[in-house]
């Protein structure tokens, strides 16, 4: 250093200060959301799977739910293409038909956000892939005839999955496929419970002493409630 002229030294510590003030003053560098790409046609995932489908389903599911957590930044699920999130649901269940972490994943996660569009069309999907296998999936549409109830506050909507069930789904226990007549009895359809009741009953179709038992004892109290209505007040 003492070989350095003087001059020198003070330019260099003087580009120093310079550097690190440079530095120190320039805006923190922010992150920003990568944008969720489509996937790969599924039969582009069937090769890649090697005859193992099962697990590359596993690995997709864990990409897409961690996809909200990137390096430096939290994406809230709302911000999420959904169009893009629906294909890559539908490529997990088209990998492995038998999961049901993908119907999961649209009731509860991104069918939970504070946009009500959102959560329609995640519904939507959960009711769509309902029908290409009821007796599997009857779960994910009960928790989405529940949330279109106390949610969206839409009792219609809620009403016609749970019909669905009921309609679709006979390995469906007992709670599930009567759930139509309780939102049925909510919206004031008390005549139209007693109906669907009465041909349940007649219909053969309850063959369990206990769901027969739950059925006469609602029946009963529908009738009251109907009688109670229909007869004039008193003054």
């Amino acid at each position: 250093m003492s070989a350095v002229p003087a001059g020198v030294s003070i330019a260099l510590a003087f580009a120093l200060i310079l550097q690190v003030a440079s530095q120190y003053l320039q805006p923190r560098p922010v992150a920003t959301a990568e944008a969720l790409e489509a996937p790969p046609p599924v039969a582009a995932l069937r090769v890649l799977s090697l005859g193992e489908p099962v697990p590359l389903a596993q690995l997709t599911t864990l990409y897409l739910q961690a996809f909200d957590n990137q390096p430096g930044i939290s994406i809230p699920f709302r911000d999420l293409d959904y169009a893009r999130v629906l294909e890559w649901l539908r490529a997990i269940l088209a990998l492995d038909p038998l999961t049901q972490y993908p119907l999961l994943m649209a009731a509860h996660l991104y069918g939970q956000v504070p946009d009500e569009a959102r959560d329609r069309v995640m519904f939507d999907f959960v009711y769509r892939e309902f029908l290409r296998d009821p007796n599997r999936r009857w779960r994910w549409l009960a928790n989405v005839s529940l949330s279109c109830k106390h949610r969206l506050k839409d009792l219609p909507l809620a009403l016609h999955y749970a019909k669905e069930i009921a309609r679709l789904a006979p390995a469906a226990p007992p709670w599930a496929r009567q759930m139509h007549i309780i939102l049925l009895e909510e919206m004031g359809e008390v005549r139209s419970a007693k109906i669907l009741i009465g041909g349940l009953l007649e219909s053969g179709q309850i063959t369990d002493k206990y769901e027969m038992r739950f059925l006469l004892d609602r029946l009963k109290e529908l009738e009251e409630k109907d009688e109670k209505s229909s007869s004039p007040s008193k003054n």
